[in-house]
């Protein structure tokens, strides 16, 4: 943390003054009336607010500059909505205006995977429902009592559950004698010798059917299918020049061996 801005913030928003309840009743009726200096001021004199609860926020992966002026724009929010009819303190109010818009900075910037914040905000709602079922029941809740607690459809609950997640270091120790990690026991899915092993028959088998082929019937499946491997196959054309035949006899050809093979492999079958 910038100890030197935050001392100098500080020191800055020690000028403005709190305010009573019937100052802020005032500029709340000048706010609804479209008087932007009394917004300005409403908020200026709850500045030192944000910052007692962004010191709550006891976190090194975040400066709290930075959760100062989230929690400005949640302050901002409220000044702006604030109306005497609520019939409480400003301080009340803006209270979870603040807290939102800084628990969504601190998610965003601590989670591994961001999720946008509705969804977020319905997973500790979920979360929290868990708990207190727990503590009634004794027991875990089902899909089924967490609708009913929560008014959400079953169907809506479960697509909510799928983004949940854990985080866990592939370091971790997962065994008693400290020997294997996660790392260690998650399959390694680029290594399938089964389908290498069956790449390497199949392209034998291949390989011995175009050999049974007459001589220019193998050059011409080879060069229409990159069998040698080439830098791209080679087109009717292409092949009717180097055969000296017209591009259909390569056709025709490449027609007629097709057809031996599948009757060969029929065969072999």
């Amino acid at each position: 943390m910038d100890k030197t801005g935050y001392q100098s913030y500080i020191q800055e928003i020690r000028r403005f003054s709190l305010l009573s309840a019937d100052e802020e009743c005032a500029l709340a009726k000048r706010i609804g009336e479209g008087d932007d200096a009394a917004r300005i001021k409403l908020v200026k004199c709850n500045l030192r607010l944000v910052v007692s609860i962004a010191r709550k926020f006891n976190t090194s992966q975040v400066s709290v500059m930075d959760l100062i002026q989230e929690g400005n724009l949640g302050l901002m929010t409220a000044a702006s909505k604030y109306k005497t009819g609520f019939n409480t303190r400003f301080s009340t109010y803006a209270y979870s205006w603040i807290m939102q818009y800084m628990l969504r900075y601190l998610h965003n910037k601590c989670s591994c995977i961001a999720l946008p914040h509705r969804k977020d905000e319905l997973l500790r709602r979920i979360a929290c429902a868990q708990s207190v079922l727990f503590q009634q029941t004794g027991h875990e809740p089902s899909v089924q009592e967490l609708s009913v607690y929560l008014d959400i459809p079953v169907k809506a609950l479960c697509d909510l559950c799928q983004f949940s997640y854990s985080v866990s270091s592939l370091d971790t120790e997962c065994s008693d004698d400290s020997s294997t990690t996660v790392g260690d026991i998650i399959t390694d899915m680029t290594y399938a010798p089964e389908t290498l092993m069956m790449k390497e028959i199949r392209c034998k088998e291949i390989h011995d059917l175009i050999s049974k082929l007459p001589e220019k019937e193998q050059l011409v499946i080879c060069k229409r299918y990159n069998f040698d491997y080439e830098r791209k196959p080679k087109t009717l054309r292409e092949l009717s020049r180097i055969l000296g035949v017209s591009a259909e006899t390569v056709r025709q050809m490449e027609i007629r061996a097709i057809h031996h093979m599948r009757k060969s492999s029929v065969e072999i079958q």
